[in-house]
C-alpha cells in the first residue's frame, strides 16, 4: 500500500511541474523555485521536531505527513523519485550504521 501512496503521489508531482501556479499549491511552489521548497521543508521539520516535544502523536504522524510531502516534492523538482530513496534504504538494510558511514566515507 505505501509503495502505491508514493507512486501515485509522485505522478502528481509530476503533473504538477506543467500545471499553472495559480491552479495548484505544487505548480506554486515549483514556481517560486528552489528556496520555496526548501524553506517549505525547513518549516516542516521544524514543526515536526515540536510536535515531537510536545509528545503529540497524532500531530507528529501529521507533520512528519507535511515533512514527507514537501521532500517529495523537492524529489520531483529534481527528476528524481521516493523509489530511488526505498531503493537506498534497501541498500542499507541489515548495515550497521558505522559500516553504512564508512562505505560513504572511503567512496
Amino acid at each position: 500500500m505505501s509503495d502505491q501512496i508514493l507512486s501515485r503521489l509522485t505522478e502528481v508531482l509530476e503533473q504538477r511541474k506543467g500545471a499553472d501556479p495559480d491552479s495548484s499549491y505544487v505548480a506554486n511552489l515549483y514556481h517560486k523555485g528552489l528556496d520555496a521548497i526548501l524553506k517549505k521543508i525547513g518549516e516542516e521539520a521544524t514543526e515536526t521536531v515540536m510536535a515531537a516535544k510536545d509528545g503529540d502523536k497524532e500531530k507528529i504522524v501529521y507533520e512528519v505527513a507535511d515533512l514527507w510531502f514537501h521532500t517529495m516534492v523537492l524529489l520531483a523538482r529534481e527528476g528524481l523519485s521516493a523509489q530511488q530513496v526505498l531503493a537506498e534504504l534497501d541498500r542499507r538494510f541489515g548495515l550497521s550504521g558505522l559500516e553504512e558511514k564508512n562505505q560513504r566515507e572511503s567512496g
